[in-house]
Parts: structure tokens; C-alpha cells; sequence
């Protein structure tokens, strides 16, 4: 890898180098990959990723490995505590999310049979492949995100508003927006191009 990469990993820590060589845009359908930055996209609203990203491992470890099931079954004792755990974002709304979210996710799941069947549904099973040559054409929401948004609200997710929810379209590679002179570009574009028309 160069300094060719996306901007926003140019000069960056070994930790974000790694997650966006190697993780970000990478097409997922694994339901606890696809929970576990869920969480770590709403626990971004309002700061860098770089903060969520450095209190990975502590959520992680704080989140029963990011077991929805277990998560689901938080209580209001439980979110106190970790209110007081300082390895990670000790916001009430956040921490608050996180059973909530849980909770609808499995409702997702037993709709769907899996959660990545929903989410992959918005783009008929393929990535979006975007080919953007300049950081300012990457848009930090779409149409696509805001019906995705509209909908996990009305499934009752919270913190997935449209930008939050265009953030982690991208993080799970359902949107591919790295850019064209990207190294971590898949070599393989194919997919549908840009955004749909959806539901």
C-alpha cells in the first residue's frame, strides 16, 4: 500500500491503515460481523472514527464479543455499568442503543432468516461499486440511505440515521467506495454501479 490510498487512511495509524486495507468495503454477510459495526457506527455519531476504531477491542471485550443474543438481554443495571467503563463511549443514548438494537436485529433475523439476507435485499445481493477519483465525490449519504434508514427506524433501530447508515453500507461493502487509484480496490469491480432505485 501507498499513500494512494483513500484519503482518509493517508498518514494514519497502524490500527486504521489495517482496518482500511483489509476490512473496509470488503462485501460482509456474516450477522456478527454485520452487528458487531452496527454498533460501532452509531457509537461514531458526533466523533472520528479513529476514536470508535482505538475502543474496539474494549467493546468488544465489554459486549460479550458483540453476542447479540446476550446483548438483547442487557438491562437497565447492565447499561449502568457500563456507563462507567471508560474504554469506550459513555454516552446514555448510545449505551441505551445497544439492547434496543439487539432486540431488533433478531427481530430482523427471524423475518429474514439472516440479517445480511435484509440488508443484502436493498441491492439484489450485490455491492454497489462506485469508482470516485477524488475524496469530495464520496457523498456522505444517498438515496439508498436514506430508505435503508427510514427502515431500520420503523423496525426500531435507533443511531442509524441516513449518514450513519451510508457509513456502515460502506464499512460492510455493500457500497464499494474506495477510489480508483485506491490499492485496496478490489481488482474485481463487478457489481451493480452506483445507487438504485430500491423498494
Amino acid at each position: 500500500m501507498t499513500d494512494r490510498r483513500c484519503a482518509w487512511a493517508r498518514n494514519a495509524s497502524e490500527l486504521m491503515t489495517a482496518y482500511h486495507d483489509r476490512e473496509w468495503g470488503r462485501p460482509s454477510r456474516d450477522d456478527a460481523h454485520l452487528f458487531e459495526m452496527l454498533v460501532l457506527e452509531g457509537a461514531q455519531a458526533g466523533l472520528s472514527w479513529a476514536t470508535v476504531l482505538n475502543k474496539r477491542a474494549n467493546y468488544r471485550a465489554l459486549l460479550d464479543g458483540f453476542d447479540y443474543t446476550r446483548i438483547a438481554a442487557y438491562d437497565e443495571e447492565r447499561e449502568k455499568e457500563l456507563l462507567a467503563e471508560p474504554g469506550i463511549i459513555r454516552n446514555r443514548l448510545k449505551i441505551a442503543s445497544l439492547a434496543r438494537n439487539a432486540r431488533a436485529f433478531l427481530r430482523v433475523r427471524e423475518e429474514y432468516g439472516t440479517f445480511a439476507d435484509y440488508l443484502w435485499s436493498w441491492t439484489d445481493g450485490v455491492p454497489l461499486v462506485n469508482h470516485f477519483t477524488e475524496p469530495a465525490e464520496v457523498p456522505a449519504s444517498t438515496p439508498l440511505s436514506d430508505r435503508v434508514s427510514k427502515d431500520l427506524k420503523k423496525r426500531g433501530f435507533s443511531f442509524v440515521g441516513t449518514t450513519i447508515v451510508y457509513s456502515y453500507l460502506q464499512s460492510t461493502g455493500v457500497v464499494e467506495d474506495h477510489l480508483v487509484d485506491c490499492p485496496a480496490k478490489p481488482k474485481e469491480t463487478a457489481g451493480a454501479e452506483g445507487d438504485l432505485p430500491g423498494r
